[in-house]
């Protein structure tokens, strides 16, 4: 896994990175997961499939994340493993988790949404790298 937190006031951010946009998006979406709750707890006993098309890359990413913040709101489903298949302006993605429960795992913040301020995504060297700052 290669995503940390980046200091953002008011809100959080997170780095995250891979060696093709699709481990770019994987790590987001996992280090947007560790920010609900401590990943390692999270049983793969349900997938959840995702399939989105946007204008650009930067609002692919952003839909993405929404999207999986939507499931956790929605349904309580949190998720500890993902795949994704990145096609032009398309992603399907594969999401391997289980529902969130309290007894079982620790609630860390309430994150409400992914969001365009500041947003970066971008191809340095051989590094895919995202910066995305999300509403709390």
């Amino acid at each position: 896994m290669s995503y940390r937190v980046i200091d953002v006031a008011g809100d959080i951010g997170l780095r995250a990175e891979g060696k093709t946009i699709e481990e770019c998006f994987v790590n987001a979406g996992l280090g947007l997961y560790s920010l609900i709750t401590d990943i390692s707890l999270i049983e793969l006993e349900e997938k959840k499939e995702i399939s989105l098309s946007e204008e650009t890359l930067e609002e692919l990413l952003v839909s993405f994340l929404n999207e999986l913040i939507f499931h956790f709101d929605a349904y309580g489903f949190i998720g500890k493993s993902i795949k994704v298949k990145i096609k032009e302006n398309s992603l399907k993605a594969e999401v391997y988790g289980e529902f969130f429960n309290p007894e079982k795992h620790e609630r860390r913040l309430l994150v409400k949404a992914a969001t365009y301020h500041n947003i970066v995504l971008k191809k340095d060297n051989n590094l895919w790298i995202a910066e995305i700052i999300f509403d709390i």
